[in-house]
């Protein structure tokens, strides 16, 4: 029996679509061994959103073959679509292949072996020529609690820092009657909870000729795509088996009046929103080409808070952008503290060869982004601390993942429908089942401890 060891790198896409090929090579009678141990075939699916990304792409390729030399390497994903020159002169990559191939990697594989190893072998196609959504299809996962669903790919927005539009090609959204079908499957295999994520899930639908929205709020035929989404949403809920629907992460244009009304109505939608902002600073988010305001973002939130109670509202800032003056991040800072966000993930300016921001003037000087992500990290670490401490005393559904141990007491934990992450004793509750839980003080800057009330029916 071959083994094949597998190492993920990037977002949640990029995890979906490991699943995936994992599925395939155990289908087709391959072991599949941790990617520390020896194997006959290494699967590395990189990633490029940073230089940082890129390099660590390089070095588990390299680590691979430094493992077994006689192994066949696949480096496949977006480090390999936006560097395809380059990966193919790489000696430690026998096989290259890019996105919208990735369902084609066995029979690439054995076409590789069919012709006796040439020097080098791939499948990177002109990804910004397609508008075929590659069809993959998922029966199992790692997690046996959440399932990551794929809905969407590809991105046409064009962030001036941003290489993943290139790397991804242009936004195809995937058939609502395969989505639907792969819940379905994963319900019978035990899965509660679901997480609907793309490279870009505002997306959703714009390419299915959809017609233009009725609340007049959004009348950018991109932004018609949230009544797909939410239609895709509220088919999803009447699914038996399905426990919770979340988001993995939305534009701040796509939510109107009328979408988050119309998504609020849904029962197993989970209260966590992730708006990714990146900067509150209008003359920041110009340069970045993000097209929304920091008023259109507050609007946007505000509407949330509006049909939810006090939803989980998170989101992604860079700091140092190039020609960020003291004053904008300022502003920025300012409008973090304003909207106060359940968590704020942190980013330092990561410059892109090939992106418009490269090329900016004013790139800000590495201590000075160090700074201003610190500053950033401390305001995050205070308004999550807020959030959650707006819980205690509340009676939440946990669903319960995995059990770890803390000064000698075994605890079971689990999420919140905000994704607050709870501990109770394990003899009360079990994994894979969602318990109402009465929510206490903090156990630790992360974990906050809690008594089962009872099991949720």
């Amino acid at each position: 029996m071959k083994t094949v060891a597998f190492h993920n790198l990037g977002c949640k896409v990029n995890d979906y679509e490991t699943d995936i090929m994992q599925q395939n090579f155990k289908e087709n009678g391959f072991l599949v061994v941790p990617f520390s141990q020896k194997a006959d075939i290494y699967v590395i699916n990189t990633c490029t959103v940073t230089n940082i990304a890129d390099r660590k792409s390089r070095q588990m390729i390299h680590r691979a073959k430094k493992s077994n030399p006689d192994a066949i390497v696949i480096a496949v994903g977006c480090y390999v679509q936006t560097a395809g020159k380059e990966v193919l002169k790489d000696e430690c990559i026998d096989i290259a292949i890019g996105n919208n191939k990735k369902a084609d990697i066995l029979n690439i594989l054995n076409e590789y072996i069919k012709e006796n190893r040439p020097a080098s072998f791939g499948s990177i196609i002109d990804i910004n020529q397609t508008s075929e959504y590659e069809s993959m299809f998922l029966t199992h996962t790692a997690d046996r609690t959440r399932a990551y669903i794929k809905i969407q790919d590809g991105c046409n927005q064009f962030c001036t820092y941003c290489l993943i539009p290139f790397a991804r090609g242009r936004a195809r959204s995937r058939d609502e009657e395969s989505i639907l079908e792969e819940i379905e499957g994963l319900t019978k295999e035990g899965y509660k909870e679901f997480v609907l994520t793309g490279i870009h899930v505002s997306s959703y639908g714009i390419d299915k000729n959809l017609p233009v929205s009725k609340d007049g709020e959004d009348n950018d035929f991109f932004f018609t795509g949230n009544q797909k989404l939410a239609e895709l949403l509220e088919k999803i809920e009447k699914i038996d088996g399905v426990n919770r629907i979340r988001l993995s992460s939305l534009e701040p244009r796509v939510i109107t009046e009328g979408f988050a009304e119309r998504i609020s109505r849904l029962k197993k939608l989970c209260p966590h929103f992730h708006l990714s902002l990146q900067s509150g600073c209008d003359e920041t988010l110009k340069r970045m080409n993000r097209h929304y305001t920091s008023d259109d973002f507050i609007k946007s939130v505000e509407l949330l808070r509006k049909y939810f109670d006090d939803p989980a509202i998170t989101t992604d800032i860079i700091a140092g952008f190039p020609g960020e003056t003291d004053e904008e991040f300022d502003k920025c800072f300012s409008f973090a503290k304003a909207v106060s966000f359940y968590e704020m993930h942190i980013f330092k300016y990561s410059r892109r060869k090939g992106t418009v921001a490269d090329k900016m003037p004013g790139q800000v000087k590495d201590e000075i982004k160090e700074a201003r992500s610190h500053k950033l990290i401390t305001l995050r670490d205070a308004l999550s601390k807020e959030y959650r401490s707006r819980q205690i005393g509340k009676v939440k559904p946990v669903l319960f993942e995995e059990e770890i141990t803390v000064g000698g007491e075994k605890l079971l934990t689990g999420h919140t429908p905000e994704y607050v992450k709870v501990a109770v004793k394990a003899s009360d509750a079990a994994p894979n089942e969602i318990f109402e839980v009465s929510i206490g003080d903090f156990l630790n800057d992360e974990l906050m401890m809690g008594k089962v009330i009872k099991e949720n029916a």
